[in-house]
């Protein structure tokens, strides 16, 4: 069976790879489209790095512009995990990938409410867009699968110590969601940061084919960058959601009720489980906990292969 998806992203090193692998697996993933969001970077350098992934994997799907910054507040992006341009690493052309000039929001409901099946969002950046779509339209709940998300951590925070970024830049987004009533799966840092690739394995691209090569560059950079956050290997947080929906048995997870703590203060942003046994929210979010690495990791090698392949001169 193939699970319709639509990728909302802020390319981003992490970003690229889970759109690389969504589209090495057309009999499992039918990607119907990509949007973008102000995150790791400005809406329109990250809008720009899509352009580029996808132009560079010769693919064929809309891309949509969505929300330069969160609800409320002002964007506070992320140069120093990846760079000036959001996706350091390589040079590339001037981008020729289109850009679909269309309002996000009106055409996701178009596209729901116009599906004979129902439509799962990865959601890989703030989830700004989604929330809006929801708060615009909630109609649509019963047309979403899921939303599979890269955010939040239960036992710990990346930007801060109780807030990982996703979430961070726009908790009032993320309550949103996880308060929708939509299933919600949450690829937090508790499962991402188990889910890397060495140096050795990043060094082993240089010897593959085209587009290994080229994703060697970014994840040489995004290695090197990483450890100035006490990273020697490179978690690829945002891939996460892409294997869970390519194959949930390579992780371990539980559901919990989780709350977005939106108040300001040192815990803003934070993914707060409540581990009671009779939670008083039930929002019930399933949250991955645990990967098996080796399983992991060879989705990604796989993809490469394929794309190596597929793209030789």
């Amino acid at each position: 069976m193939v699970n319709n998806i639509w990728i909302d992203c802020d390319p981003g090193h992490d970003d690229a790879l889970a759109i690389l692998v969504a589209l090495a697996h057309p009999q499992q993933l039918k990607v119907l489209g990509i949007s973008t969001v102000g995150g790791n970077e400005s809406l329109l350098k990250v809008t720009r790095n899509a352009r580029n992934i996808l132009e560079l994997l010769n693919a064929d799907v809309p891309l949509i512009a969505g929300a330069k910054g969160p609800l409320i507040k002002p964007l506070k992006s992320a140069p120093e995990a990846h760079g000036e341009s959001g996706m350091d690493g390589i040079d590339f052309p001037a981008p020729l990938y289109p850009i679909l000039h269309v309002n996000l929001i009106e055409y996701w409901y178009h596209l729901l409410m116009d599906s004979d099946e129902t439509i799962t969002f990865v959601g890989i950046g703030p989830l700004t867009n989604l929330a809006l779509l929801l708060q615009t339209y909630p109609d649509v709940k019963s047309k979403i699968e899921m939303i599979c998300l890269m955010g939040g951590g239960i036992s710990h925070g990346n930007i801060t110590p109780a807030s990982e970024f996703n979430i961070y830049v726009d908790p009032e987004a993320a309550k949103i969601v996880f308060n929708s009533g939509v299933p919600v799966v949450m690829a937090g840092l508790d499962v991402t940061e188990k889910s890397y690739l060495t140096r050795e394995e990043i060094d082993s691209l240089k010897s593959r084919g085209g587009i290994s090569q080229k994703v060697y560059g970014l994840l040489d950079f995004y290695n090197q960058s990483g450890r100035q956050f006490g990273f020697e290997n490179s978690p690829l947080h945002d891939l996460c959601t892409i294997v869970y929906l390519l194959d949930s048995n390579v992780f371990e997870g539980k559901n919990y009720s989780v709350e977005v703590v939106t108040d300001e203060g040192v815990t803003r942003g934070m993914t707060l489980a409540d581990l009671r046994k009779k939670p008083k929210i039930q929002n019930n979010i399933l949250v991955l906990l645990d990967s098996k690495r080796d399983r992991y990791v060879s989705y990604l090698m796989d993809s490469l292969a394929y794309f190596d392949y597929k793209l030789a001169d």
